[in-house]
């Protein structure tokens, strides 16, 4: 039987509850929902990047990334990509930074699946993002 392992990146607090950042088994890995805290500082609590969506969504994905690398996966290895919104007039400029942002990356394997969807946050977030990655 394959082993399941936490992953929790350098850049991550120990979540705040009985949870893990990410967790691989076998060829799987689950990247739990990031939001788009700074990387951790000793000491101090976490910080969201800025209050714009810009700001926020290219930290939530660089702390998704962490993850997916601390497994030893990389974007070209998601299947589905969940994106949590707060409000829907965010939709288009949500899209426009993540296409960016994935031609920036310079995957080679085709984009994952999608869904977004609208939710409440904890005041001043604005984004949320999960992921399921395949190895091999």
């Amino acid at each position: 039987m394959t082993e399941k392992t936490a992953l929790t990146p350098k850049t991550h607090t120990t979540p705040p509850a009985k949870f893990s950042h990410g967790v691989r088994k076998g060829n799987i890995l689950q990247v739990a929902g990031q939001v788009g805290f700074l990387p951790a500082e000793e000491g101090k609590p976490p910080t969201p990047a800025g209050p714009t969506l810009r700001e926020q969504t290219l930290q939530t994905l660089a702390n998704v990334q962490a993850i997916l690398e601390e497994g030893g996966a990389s974007w070209d290895d998601a299947m589905m990509i969940r994106v949590y919104l707060t409000d829907t007039a965010h939709f288009p400029e949500l899209n426009e930074i993540y296409d960016r942002y994935f031609v920036e990356q310079g995957l080679t394997a085709p984009p994952a699946a999608r869904t977004t969807v609208y939710v409440g946050l904890p005041a001043g977030l604005l984004i949320e993002i999960d992921a399921l990655a395949v190895l091999g």
